[in-house]
């Protein structure tokens, strides 16, 4: 997520009084948040869930909605989102 300059500090504290209610949603096994060295104004958010009903479940709460009213407010360009899975790598 890519915020305006003088919006980062309202998304962090938007966060941090979120996160806690993020990872007890049913299903979530972690959230972290992460911050660009290179740009102070991007910001990823990476969560695991336990499955994608789970996320999708999430997506779909009060939580999530209030949130990302909030925080798509703020932003200074289009938000990207991935969803991701773990490959083991074989080999030496």
């Amino acid at each position: 997520m890519v915020f305006r300059t003088d919006a980062t500090d309202a998304f962090l504290h938007i966060f941090e009084k979120n996160c806690e209610k993020i990872r007890a949603a049913d299903g979530c096994i972690s959230l972290e948040l992460v911050q660009s060295i290179d740009d102070p104004c991007i910001f990823f958010t990476v969560s695991t869930w336990e499955d994608n009903a789970a996320l999708d479940a999430y997506r779909n709460s009060d939580v999530f909605r209030s949130t990302w009213v909030a925080t798509k407010a703020l932003f200074d360009d289009k938000p990207v989102a991935w969803s991701t899975e773990s490959k083991r790598l074989l080999g030496p």
